[in-house]
């Protein structure tokens, strides 16, 4: 078979004959980015553990990445590494980024590393914005780090190419000149309203790869003051000088730095630094529980109330997430936070009169995305059937996104019949979950079916009878 650059051709023999279809890069890329019209990871996973390898087999040669990658992964495992790069080849024949490098993690990881470079190496000469990152990773791991910092030097104004020279540099031995690199691009009239703002390599992200430097030098105070100058403290929920601070004890520092408002992830840190040296009570102090952080702000209150749990505390930790929920009565994830905290201490009951007296000062009825946290507590209280005839008697019960939630209850009382039942009443928004059960029931055409989008599998022909006097076609 002859595969283009653009887009492939999968071939698969059938009863019915040749089955075909065209999938480009384009078309691979949205389906696994977006999780539609194909088979997702987790439930590739699912069909393997039910021990339907064939199924995945088969369907990745049907344009199915996710079961290509599984099986690849299996294959490699059982040493026909041949047999695992013809399953990806179509894919990687297509040009399309993700399985270019899934192709070469799997050389990397059978210690073909020089082919693994290659395919690397080739997508970067085409001109992929991603290729050079990934190529010059490849090239430190294997000992060719001074190439490949070499490569990247012309590239430091682009953040992400900037963060992979910081990390080649250390094994390539140029510490310093990574370091004088980036103080020439320290911008002082520069400000940022946003960590992504800059189309090209921002001051905040320049003082935080200089710190990686230092302190990766041991030159502790010259990382810390660096962090210091950041106008944005905190990106992804973490705070790096509250991280740093911690990785070196420096516990007054990081003490007084968690003090200043608005650094909650900095409070967090110090509590489970003392939490992790065994001062439990030090680290509930972080918190403050009448006019410290969680008093004022929801996610610390949340860090808190874990933080009692985990010792034991729980009547403690509810009682932090019943006066978040008071201060905030309509907050749909605190109020999910103290009922999932209610039924993990056993108190299903006061979890519903929590809610209940909550939901009075809202009104009475409650929209569903405030409802649904009750079925859980409904359930161990007063069995599945209580909370799903609840859950129908809604004025929502009847949505799609309802039935959701009444399906996982009657899946998690092990009545998956059922799940499936209340989930086919609906075209759309339960396919992956419908899916699942389906195969949990070992139901697999219609699963596929379901997930595909394909016309479902004709109903399954009685065995009752023994003859029949119609034509078997």
């Amino acid at each position: 078979m002859l595969y283009s650059k653009l887009s492939v051709v999968f071939g698969l023999a059938s009863e019915a004959g040749l089955w075909c279809l065209a999938v480009d890069a384009t078309d691979l890329d949205c389906r696994a980015r977006t999780r539609s019209g194909c088979i997702p990871p987790d439930l590739v996973s699912r069909l393997l553990e039910h021990g339907h390898a064939d199924v995945v087999e088969s369907q990745a040669g049907r344009g199915e990445w996710f079961c290509a990658l599984a099986w690849a992964r299996m294959l490699g495992e059982q040493g026909r590494e041949a047999d695992a790069l013809e399953a990806l080849a179509p894919y990687t024949a297509t040009g399309w980024w993700t399985a270019v490098v899934a192709a070469s993690e799997l050389l990397e990881t059978w210690g073909r590393v020089d082919e693994a470079i290659e395919i690397i190496r080739t997508r970067m000469e085409a001109g992929h914005p991603m290729a050079l990152e990934t190529y010059t990773r490849l090239l430190a791991r294997h000992g060719r780090a001074e190439e490949a910092f070499n490569l990247l030097v012309p590239h430091v104004d682009d953040w992400a190419l900037a963060t992979t020279l910081v990390d080649v540099a250390p094994v390539a031995g140029r510490d310093e000149e990574a370091a004088a690199l980036l103080v020439g691009r320290i911008r002082a009239d520069h400000c940022c309203d946003g960590p992504w703002c800059c189309r090209v390599l921002d001051t905040d992200t320049v003082l935080d790869l200089l710190a990686t430097i230092r302190e990766r030098q041991g030159r502790i105070d010259e990382a810390v003051a660096l962090l210091r100058r950041r106008q944005i403290t905190s990106v992804d929920s973490r705070d790096r000088l509250a991280g740093l601070l911690a990785r070196h004890g420096r516990i007054e520092e990081l003490r007084a730095y968690a003090a200043l408002d608005g650094h909650e992830e900095a409070v967090q840190r110090l509590a489970e630094l003392l939490e992790e040296g065994g001062d439990v009570e030090g680290a509930i102090a972080v918190y403050g529980q009448a006019d410290g952080p969680a008093a004022r702000n929801a996610n610390s209150a949340y860090e808190l109330a874990q933080l009692l749990a985990r010792h034991g505390r729980g009547a403690e930790a509810i009682a932090v997430m019943r006066a978040q929920a008071e201060t905030h009565p309509g907050d749909d994830w605190i109020l999910h936070a103290l009922s999932e905290l209610c039924l993990d201490q056993g108190r299903p009951a006061g979890g519903l009169a929590h809610l209940d007296a909550l939901a009075a000062q809202r009104g009475g009825e409650d929209a569903w995305e405030l409802f649904w946290m009750r079925l859980p507590l409904i359930a161990a209280c007063s069995g599945v059937d209580a909370a799903v005839e609840r859950a129908r008697a809604h004025p929502e019960g009847t949505t799609w996104y309802a039935t959701e939630q009444i399906a996982n209850l009657l899946a998690d009382a092990g009545r998956t019949e059922e799940a499936v039942t209340a989930l086919q009443q609906h075209d759309r928004g339960n396919s992956h979950d419908l899916a699942g059960y389906l195969i949990d029931l070992d139901r697999i055409e219609e699963a596929l079916a379901v997930l595909l989008h394909e016309s479902p599998p004709p109903p399954r022909v009685s065995t009752t009878h023994q003859w029949s006097d119609e034509p078997p076609f």
